[in-house]
């Protein structure tokens, strides 16, 4: 059974064999990989009770797998090439060998202050090499990483610590971002504040500002790896045993802390990352993703290290210091992958063209997207001007609860399709739902997208809420893994994902539950309801448009439109603010109370054609009102 399919004849095989007999397929995946104690049962699922198992009785652990595993064959490679913010500061080439070195040595720091298997780690850090090594050296010893995108807030931050009840948070006196420093530091301080199981606190010197050290919980990391050996044993870890922790957007209450468990998710990215990427020895990958969102986590490091790539990590962004610099670190580094999200794409698409031709851009061999369905301008765009019509683009979907891509094409195989995710992967058996949940059967249809069947990196659980898990996922369509997205299957069977069903927004390709933003705003002192829905952004893909009622007239609306976006600012992260805030009378409720957000959804599209029946609204007039002062 191939681990690497290379025909499409292979790939067709391998999806027959990965419905007929899972166990069986799965297992062959899994012997690629080193175990020290064999597994004894390769599944044992229950979608109804959504209680999954891959591999019980197995012993393996991912870092081992990530780095032990290649050292005889690869220690002299490149592991990871470390691109800064600024240009002009030396990109760094860590081998396996040195990458090995170091994440030992992290994992020994951890040990000496007092982090055992299962405590959590919380991971608040810039795009540094320090990143990818926490992750490492945590998995190294069987501590459960929670990585926190470091554009956060200090309130978000710590309501992710305070979730999981984390011991320790590793972070930085601050990062670079473009042409800005941000002061990481302080804002953990604040969080810290209401997070008294927090012991220590790891901080990375990379601005190299003054900072407040608190004295017996604060240490800086160059000064406690002085005093470890940088050899550290792999914890053989159960295969089910936890291997993070990672939050994504509710569409109301908290965030969710998904948890994934060490080997289903091990064999899973890696054999997705091998296939859909048709990885091949001397190649340069890059994934612009942040390491902090699921992305960065399967596909920067551990699917590209788990098959001895050489990976690409950078801090900065996409327009600094010119709207060159995607395409500058390509041809610097050999890039033979390009894998980022419509949003980067859309918004270096709308500059002029010569600062793409700037470049050869002949190292590139594949491009891939991935955060949100791509539009046809910008896969059109991307495939002729960054590919040069000879790149196969694959559209990934998945999510943060799915651990790795469930529906790709894959380069050289599948036949792409302009903004298509195109067909499952093998061991993915996707079905598209009525609203009486039914399955729809044939072509040129559409419904609601879920997955028949599970798969080794489906998430376990909502940390400390199962009860939450099968809600949000398995009671919607009973049997059934529902994604919370729409999607069409056109005449060829491929797939084209039409976006979130749910009040979960993806702007920018991050997941933004409206929920959470609505309770930001609610608590600015003259708001007395608010409603955030989605509308069509040039570059965002999707922007965000409040909808905001006032408890008494204010003389100063676009002041209050600062305070605001502030309030969401130090709640949640800059992220979600909102583009455009349009203060009403009220909003379109039925007679009992439920806000009508497909109304407002049409008028911030502006779409006035059809309300549907406002009639039984019980504030009909409101919607003409709301209308005429739209933006």
């Amino acid at each position: 059974m191939p681990y690497h399919l290379k025909t499409l004849s292979e790939y067709q095989n391998a999806r027959e064999n990965a419905s007929s007999d899972p166990a069986v397929f799965w297992g062959k995946i899994a012997e690629h990989f080193h175990w020290f104690t064999p597994w004894e049962k390769v599944m044992d699922c229950n979608m109804e009770e959504a209680k999954f198992s891959w591999f019980q009785g197995g012993k393996t652990n991912i870092s081992f797998n990530c780095l032990d595993r290649h050292l005889a064959k690869k220690g002299t490679q490149t592991a990871l090439i470390f691109e800064p913010n600024d240009p002009k500061e030396k990109a760094q080439h860590i081998s396996y060998t040195a990458l090995h070195s170091r994440v030992s040595q992290l994992a020994n720091v951890l040990k000496a202050k007092g982090i055992n298997k299962g405590d959590r780690v919380c991971i608040y850090l810039p795009m540094i090499p320090e990143l990818a090594i926490s992750v490492l050296a945590c998995a190294r010893i069987g501590a459960i990483h929670s990585v926190v995108f470091a554009g956060f807030s200090a309130n978000a931050l710590a309501t992710r610590i305070q979730d999981c009840s984390c011991k320790m948070i590793i972070t930085a006196d601050g990062g670079f971002r473009g042409a800005k420093s941000i002061d990481l530091k302080s804002i953990v301080d604040e969080a810290l504040l209401t997070c008294p199981t927090i012991t220590i606190a790891l901080v990375v010197k990379r601005t190299f500002t003054s900072i407040n050290m608190l004295t017996g919980r604060d240490v800086y990391l160059e000064d406690a790896l002085q005093k470890v050996s940088s050899i550290c044993k792999a914890e053989p870890m159960d295969s089910e045993d936890p291997l993070f922790i990672l939050y994504t957007s509710g569409s109301t209450g908290k965030p969710k802390g998904m948890l994934h468990t060490t080997g289903g998710y091990m064999v899973y990215t890696a054999y997705t990352f091998q296939n859909v990427f048709d990885y091949q020895d001397k190649d340069i990958f890059w994934c612009t993703a942040d390491i902090g969102w699921i992305t960065g986590h399967s596909y920067l490091v551990y699917g590209a290290l788990l098959n001895g790539a050489t990976t690409v990590l950078f801090e900065g962004i996409p327009s600094h210091p010119d709207f060159g610099r995607f395409w500058e670190v390509i041809d610097k580094h050999h890039v033979s992958h390009l894998y980022t999200a419509p949003t980067a794409i859309r918004s270096l698409a709308k500059e002029s063209l010569s600062w793409v031709e700037k470049y050869s851009l002949k190292s590139l061999r594949i491009l891939g997207s991935v955060g949100e369905p791509i539009n046809d301008e910008a896969w059109y765009w991307y495939h002729e001007n960054i590919g040069k019509g000879n790149c196969p683009l694959v559209d990934t979907w998945w999510q943060t609860e799915t651990g790795g891509i469930l529906i790709s094409p894959l380069p050289n195989i599948t036949k792409l399709k302009p903004a298509f995710a195109t067909l499952p992967l093998p061991g993915i058996q996707v079905a598209l739902l009525d609203e009486s949940k039914n399955e729809i059967i044939g072509n040129d249809v559409s419904g609601s997208l879920c997955i028949k069947e599970p798969w080794p990196s489906i998430a376990r659980t909502i940390w400390g809420d199962h009860q939450r898990y099968k809600d949000t996922y398995f009671t919607a369509f009973p049997g059934y893994y529902f994604t919370g997205d729409g999607a069409l299957r056109d005449e060829d069977g491929y797939y084209r994902i039409t976006g979130r069903v749910d009040d979960v927004i993806i702007v920018s390709g991050h997941n933004l539950g409206t929920g959470p933003i609505e309770e930001a705003i609610n608590d600015h002192p003259l708001v007395a309801e608010s409603a955030i829905v989605g509308f069509p952004h040039d570059i965002k893909g999707n922007a965000l448009y409040g909808f905001v009622t006032l408890k008494e007239e204010h003389p100063n609306l676009d002041q209050l439109r600062k305070e605001i976006n502030q309030i969401i600012t130090e709640q949640i992260g800059p992220i979600a603010k909102l583009d455009k805030i349009q203060f009403t009378t009220g909003l379109p409720k039925t007679r009992s109370g439920k806000i009508m957000r497909r109304i407002l959804r049409k008028i911030a599209e502006g779409d006035f054609t059809n309300f549907g029946d406002i009639s039984t609204l019980l504030n009909p007039e409101i919607v003409a009102e709301i209308q005429k002062d739209c933006f």
